[in-house]
C-alpha cells in the first residue's frame, strides 16, 4: 500500500515553484512536444487516456476538448475553476501553492490545443498564497517566452490572467463562475438544451473550455508519457483512469492530501491517513460534504472509482474524504451541513432558496430537543423536492447528504426526536453545534 505520486511528486521541493526548478524535473517538455503535434492528436490522446474531470462530476474530459470549434471564427477562451469551495476539499489549494507551473503549462497546452486566445484562472478569494505563487509563475513564464506572443517561436499566442473570486460556493458552478468573471452576479445560467454548451457559447458568449485545477494539471503527463501509459493507471476499474487527489480530514491521525491510483480500496486511504483518531470508525463521507455518507462496513469494501463507489451508494466527488469516529453526532452533522448550503444558496430558484432553509429549521428544531413525530418524513419530503428540481447542482448538493444520513443512521434521528437529545455520548467531537 502506497501513494502513487504524480501531481504531488515535488510538492515538498521549494525549487519546484520556480521555472528553473520546474524545468529541472522535466517541466515544459510536454508543451514543446505538443507544439510539434496536430491539435486533433492531442484531443485524441485525452480521449484514449480516459481522463475525466476532477471537479466532482467526473465527465469525460475529451467531450469538452473535442467540442471546441475546429474552425476558428472568433476568440476562444479557457477557464480554470480554482474556486475550491466544497467543505472537506483542499487539494487544488496545494496545487496552486506548490505546483503553479504545472497548472500554467497545462493551461498553455490547452490553449494551443483548442486555439485559445486567453486563459482565466478564477481563484477562490481566500486563496491568497496560491494566487501569489501563481502570479510569480505566470510572470516567469512571460519573461521566458512561455506565455504571450509567439511562444517559443512557433507563432502561437496565449495569455493567462488571474481573477480573484469573493468566496462564493455558488461560483464553483461553471456557469455562475462565468457570470462572475464577466462582472455579473454569481448566479447560474441556463444549460443545454435550453442554452448551448460553454464550448459553443461560454464566457463573453465565445467558445470556452473550462476545467478545474487538478484536471489541467494532468495534461502535461498525458502528452509527455502517452495516453496508453495514463490509461494503464486505474486499469482495474471500469472507467476511471489516472490518479486522484484526496483531501483527508476529520478524525484521522494524519490529515492531508494524498494521491492514489484509481482502483485503490478506500480502507487503504484511511490507513495512509494514519487510521481513526479518538475511537472507532463510525462513518465516512468519501468525496466532499455533498456526497452521501457511508458506514464502516462500506469503507471496508469500497473501491475508489467513479462507477465503483456507486456500489456503496456514494461517489468520488471532489475528493474531500472525511472520516468520523464513534463520538460523532450525525444529526448535528446534518444540521451543520444544511446550514452551509442554506447560507451559500444564491437564491435564484425556489426549491433551493426555500428548501435549504426549511431543512435547517427542521434539523435545528430536532437538535434543540423540540423534534416532532413527523419531522423525519417532513425532512425527507423537503429534501426530495429539492433534489433534481433546482436550477443548478447546489440544490442536489444540499439534499443528498441529508437524505443519506437519514437513510444510513435513521435510529439517531428517531432517538433525538423521542428523547430530546442525542444518543451519542458527550465525548468532544470535531463536529458540534454551531
Amino acid at each position: 500500500m502506497a501513494e502513487y505520486k504524480l501531481l504531488l511528486e515535488h510538492t515538498n521541493d521549494p525549487k519546484f515553484r520556480t521555472l528553473e526548478g520546474y524545468q529541472a524535473t522535466g517541466g515544459y517538455t510536454a508543451l514543446k512536444k505538443a507544439l510539434t503535434m496536430e491539435r486533433s492528436v492531442i484531443v485524441d490522446s485525452i480521449k484514449i487516456a480516459g481522463l475525466r474531470g476532477r471537479g466532482g462530476a467526473g465527465a469525460p474530459a475529451f467531450l469538452k476538448w473535442g467540442g471546441m470549434p475546429k474552425e476558428k471564427k472568433t476568440e476562444h477562451y479557457l477557464i480554470c475553476n480554482a474556486d475550491e469551495g466544497e467543505p472537506g476539499t483542499f487539494k487544488d489549494k496545494e496545487l496552486l501553492e506548490n505546483c503553479p507551473f504545472l497548472l500554467v503549462e497545462g493551461m498553455t497546452l490547452g490553449g494551443y490545443t483548442v486555439q485559445g486566445d486567453v486563459g482565466y484562472i478564477y481563484i477562490r478569494g481566500e486563496f491568497m498564497d496560491g494566487a501569489k505563487a501563481l502570479r510569480k509563475a505566470i510572470d516567469e513564464a512571460y519573461a521566458n517566452n512561455l506565455l504571450g506572443k509567439n511562444i517559443l517561436g512557433t507563432g502561437f499566442n496565449f495569455d493567462l490572467q488571474i481573477h480573484m473570486g469573493a468566496g462564493s460556493y455558488e461560483c464553483g458552478e461553471e456557469t455562475a463562475l462565468m457570470s462572475s468573471l464577466m462582472g455579473e452576479r454569481g448566479m447560474p445560467r441556463l444549460k443545454f438544451p435550453s442554452a448551448p454548451f460553454p464550448v459553443v457559447s461560454g464566457v463573453f458568449e465565445k467558445p470556452t473550455l473550462i476545467h478545474n485545477v487538478e484536471s489541467y494539471c494532468n495534461i502535461p503527463f498525458i502528452v509527455n508519457n502517452g495516453p496508453e501509459w495514463f490509461a494503464s493507471l486505474g486499469a482495474s476499474t471500469k472507467n476511471s483512469r489516472g490518479t486522484k487527489l484526496f483531501s483527508v480530514s476529520g478524525h484521522v491521525n494524519k490529515p492531508g492530501n494524498y494521491e492514489i491510483e484509481f482502483g485503490t480500496p478506500l480502507k487503504e486511504l484511511l490507513e495512509l491517513a494514519g487510521g481513526v483518531r479518538g475511537g472507532k470508525l463510525k462513518a465516512c463521507i468519501p468525496g466532499g460534504s455533498s456526497m452521501p455518507i457511508i458506514t464502516p462496513e462500506d469503507v471496508e469494501v469500497a473501491i475508489i472509482g467513479y462507477e465503483e463507489m456507486g456500489a456503496v451508494k456514494s461517489m468520488v466527488g471532489s475528493g474531500g474524504c472525511m472520516f468520523f469516529n464513534e463520538h460523532t453526532d450525525i444529526v448535528k452533522l446534518a444540521w451543520r451541513t444544511a446550514q452551509f448550503y442554506a447560507n451559500e444558496s444564491c437564491g435564484k430558484c425556489t426549491p433551493c432558496r426555500e428548501g435549504t432553509r426549511w431543512m435547517v429549521q427542521i434539523l435545528e428544531r430536532i437538535c434543540k430537543g423540540n423534534g416532532r413525530p413527523g419531522d423525519i418524513d417532513l425532512l425527507k419530503q423537503v429534501a426530495s423536492q429539492i433534489d433534481g428540481r433546482s436550477f443548478c447542482p447546489l440544490g442536489d448538493a444540499a439534499a443528498w447528504p441529508i437524505m443519506a444520513m437519514m437513510r444510513v443512521f435513521p435510529h439517531e434521528f428517531e432517538y433525538y426526536i423521542e428523547h430530546g437529545h442525542s444518543m451519542v455520548d458527550s465525548v468532544p467531537s470535531l463536529v458540534g453545534v454551531p
